[in-house]
């Protein structure tokens, strides 16, 4: 176990370093100088020339590249173009915010995903199983920003029992000490202020999780439905073992590879996916973050965020690979 996790952690060295070339290539693409982008449209081109030279984009490509992973084998992210403050400490609050709303919006898809296709399977062709795979089709097909405005319609406008957007309570403002909100106020034993952070998370990880949901309820209806027509299965029912341990210690336990994959996965993509929602919700994270960066062509930060996110999904994908060995004994990694 030891030795294949390792090699699978080397392995990541020629993946982070081809994301690397991949996204400054991608980045240098984009059309505009950021100079020209600081100064404004009234700016002389003496003075566009001056700044293009101080930030370094008047160098061949290949020595901004090699100054660029030379910082990164450093921890140094640069400096922000638009803002001129060290990457590394201004990006965390953003992508705390991010972490925070897509850890709480993968809890709900996986509670809710993960006993939907399990009930789905256990009860199959019934009227809950019809109803939830219709609604598992519906969430798939349905556009985040779409739902987003809707929950904002229904429980905010109409019934006014949620916020609309932001992530705290402008009023009482959270102190903060990891800028994960709901860890900040339990530290500050502040359980008015956990509840307002709790609030305005609703809204948005319900939003966010709705995709995933849908998903993990799909996978995990089929993964049990291959699992239960076992024989092994069929010779724990005829033993006289109550279905719910059937079900929840005998078939999860055979059918969660497929689930767990799935999990990952979808984490991933919620890091890295999450700017419609952050955008809809005004809420201050990473996709936000980024974008706004685009719009300044930020090189340094545009970077820094892109490699960032790929970096959590690599790793995530690594943790779910160690993970199978241990939910399954019969992997063994040789």
């Amino acid at each position: 176990m030891f030795s294949y996790t390792m090699r699978r952690i080397f392995m990541l060295v020629p993946v982070l370093f081809g994301m690397t070339v991949v996204v400054f290539s991608i980045i240098r693409a984009i059309p505009g100088n950021p100079a020209q982008i600081i100064l404004g449209q009234r700016a002389t081109e003496e003075a566009i020339a001056q700044l293009t030279k101080k930030l370094g984009l008047d160098q061949p490509w290949y020595i901004q590249y090699f100054e660029y992973v030379k910082g990164l084998l450093t921890g140094d992210l640069g400096e922000s173009i638009r803002t001129s403050a060290p990457i590394s400490e201004e990006i965390w609050p953003f992508l705390a915010a991010t972490l925070e709303l897509s850890l709480v919006a993968m809890i709900i898809a996986i509670i809710i995903g993960v006993n939907a296709g399990i009930i789905s399977a256990w009860f199959q062709n019934s009227w809950f199983d019809y109803i939830a795979m219709v609604v598992a089709l519906i969430g798939v097909s349905m556009p985040i920003f779409w739902l987003g405005l809707m929950e904002q319609w229904a429980f905010s406008i109409k019934l006014g029992w949620l916020p609309t957007t932001g992530r705290e309570n402008i009023r009482n403002p959270v102190e903060a000490i990891t800028h994960l909100y709901l860890l900040d106020t339990l530290i500050q034993g502040r359980m008015d202020q956990f509840q307002e952070v709790l609030k305005h998370l609703i809204l948005p990880s319900l939003a966010l999780a709705t995709i995933p949901m849908a998903i993990i309820a799909r996978i995990t209806r089929s993964s049990m439905l291959e699992v239960m027509r076992s024989d092994f299965i069929r010779t724990a029912r005829a033993k006289g073992l109550r279905m719910f341990w059937v079900v929840y210690k005998h078939s999860l336990k055979n059918a969660v590879i497929p689930v767990l994959t799935i999990i990952g996965l979808q984490t991933g993509l919620l890091l890295g996916g999450a700017i419609l929602t952050e955008t809809i919700f005004g809420w201050p994270g990473i996709g936000r973050y980024i974008y706004d960066a685009i719009s300044y062509r930020d090189y340094p930060v545009i970077q820094s965020g892109i490699l960032i996110v790929a970096t959590f999904f690599v790793f995530i994908n690594l943790i779910v690979d160690l993970l199978y060995a241990f939910v399954d004994p019969r992997i063994k990694y040789n």
